[in-house]
């Protein structure tokens, strides 16, 4: 069993900028990947980015050019730099790793942009 423990979340104004981190518990280790997904209010969730233990990331169109997500397969830790926040922006936030094949999600933080 993977566990996952976001932080970070918050209320910021738009325009503003929060950093996300999630660190995954300590019988995971060398993991190759690890993703965010979000929750807006009365939407499904949906995923916004994948980064990778070789440095590289991918990322919805909804959020490339503003978030910029990083894992640090060192520590088991996946961060989420976000920038130049929308109020659409405002969501439940998880990370997501997959192990043995099964998916594991944290319980979130919640981001909300707002005047």
């Amino acid at each position: 069993q993977v566990q996952l423990v976001e932080s970070g979340g918050g209320l910021v104004q738009p325009g503003g900028s929060l950093r996300l981190s999630c660190v995954a518990s300590r019988n995971v280790f060398g993991i190759a990947l690890m993703s965010w997904y979000r929750r807006a209010p009365g939407k499904e969730r949906e995923w916004i980015a994948t980064a990778t233990s070789g440095g590289s990331a991918v990322y919805a169109d909804s959020v490339k050019g503003r978030f910029t997500a990083s894992l640090d397969n060192a520590r088991s830790t996946v961060f989420l730099q976000m920038d130049a926040l929308k109020p659409e922006d405002t969501a439940i936030y998880y990370c997501n790793t997959v192990q043995a094949g099964s998916h594991f999600y944290g319980r979130g933080t919640q981001v909300t942009v707002s005047s």
